[in-house]
């Protein structure tokens, strides 16, 4: 047993998600979202290194040597896998792990709206799961993998780094790609993913131009295509998807994603204040023929309009998933109205307006 395992038990035991340990500072779990100081000496960087690089595969080390940063995936069988981080800062070397639970929860278990259910059965096409970094996105996504994997019989590769979820084939045959473990980068993997006959691909990050454009790509040629983004709204997705572009392909690129994009799911992290743990507000948007002419005619300001009137689609807006947890008793008023986009709807629920309103 690796002597930092004892650190992941403490997190998995206090519930949190994430583990920082960071040279000069005790070590640290982020619980329900807040950062909570563990009862330990602070670390310094010879300690900290050697338990690092304990359970550190040896080339990650090296690359970590050269570069400053690295990632890669670390599993305790029984108890959780964990997305790490090394980096380098001014006092020495830090790491921060991110746990990712053995059991893969259901749509049902997450309370997914029926539409996420029905994005899993879609022959081809785009589907995005947007959202800030630490809301949930990989959850999200693992959930709607598990319906497409329990539901059909088909291909699903995954390139990711690392590799978080591991789905066992249930309907379908799965292939987990890591980057830099299996593949050089998401552009290879993708190229490679068209020769690999997959119905559908989970590409972890959509975070450059090629990637973006083979995605485009892949799912514009019938596939089914699942990725993340970092983006806030479905309204900011599509326009930073075209952003990425030079303005001389941004027209052909409208044209493409009008026709490719079949959903945006953006989403928000609570602290619940019912019982312990965090839940998650949904913003929906569904490709729709009227939404497909908005993006392809640079009109993508009027895409929260069109999500409000679009319910018998299953579109939401964030507002309203918002409320539906405020009003159900499981957020706090404040943390509702904080990350609200129209904040002056949910005044009447604070107890204390903010100064910009008094």
């Amino acid at each position: 047993m690796a002597k930092i395992d004892a650190f992941f038990k403490l997190l998995a035991d206090q519930g949190g998600s994430d583990l920082h340990m960071s040279s000069g500072s005790q070590p640290i779990v982020r619980i329900s979202g807040e950062m909570e100081r563990i009862k330990y000496s602070n670390l310094n960087n010879d300690e900290l290194k050697s338990m690092l690089y304990e359970i550190a595969p040896e080339e990650k080390i090296k690359i970590f040597e050269e570069t400053g940063d690295i990632d890669f995936g670390y599993e305790i069988p029984g108890l959780a896998r964990y997305r790490a981080n090394f980096f380098m800062q001014k006092n020495g070397i830090s790491a921060v792990f991110r746990q990712i639970p053995s059991k893969i929860l259901t749509a049902d278990d997450l309370g997914l709206p029926p539409i996420a259910k029905k994005m899993a059965m879609l022959n081809k096409g785009l589907v995005l799961v947007t959202g800030p970094t630490g809301s949930g996105k990989s959850t999200t996504l693992a959930a709607i993998i598990d319906h497409a994997n329990k539901e059909r019989k088909d291909h699903i590769l995954t390139i990711e780094d690392p590799i978080e979820f591991v789905h066992q084939p249930q309907g379908c045959l799965i292939n987990h790609r890591e980057v830099g473990r299996d593949t050089k980068s998401f552009t290879a993997a993708l190229r490679g993913a068209l020769r690999e006959d997959p119905d559908i691909i989970l590409v972890g990050e959509m975070r450059d131009l090629e990637t973006i454009a083979l995605a485009l790509e892949a799912a514009a040629t019938g596939h089914l295509v699942f990725g993340t983004l970092h983006t806030q709204s479905a309204g900011k997705t599509i326009d930073r998807i075209i952003d990425v572009f030079p303005a001389n392909q941004q027209g052909q690129i409208r044209t493409t994603l009008s026709e490719a994009l079949k959903g945006v799911i953006a989403q928000n992290l609570f602290r619940r204040i019912d019982k312990k743990g965090r839940c998650c507000a949904l913003e929906i948007l569904v490709v729709t023929s009227a939404i497909s002419n908005l993006i392809r005619e640079a009109k993508t300001f009027q895409i929260p309009s069109m999500i409000q009137t679009g319910k018998k689609f299953g579109m939401q807006s964030l507002d309203d998933g918002i409320m539906t947890l405020l009003q159900a008793g499981k957020i706090g008023a404040e943390d509702a109205y904080s990350k609200a986009v129209e904040k002056a709807r949910f005044l009447q629920f604070l107890k204390t307006p903010p100064d910009e309103f008094s």
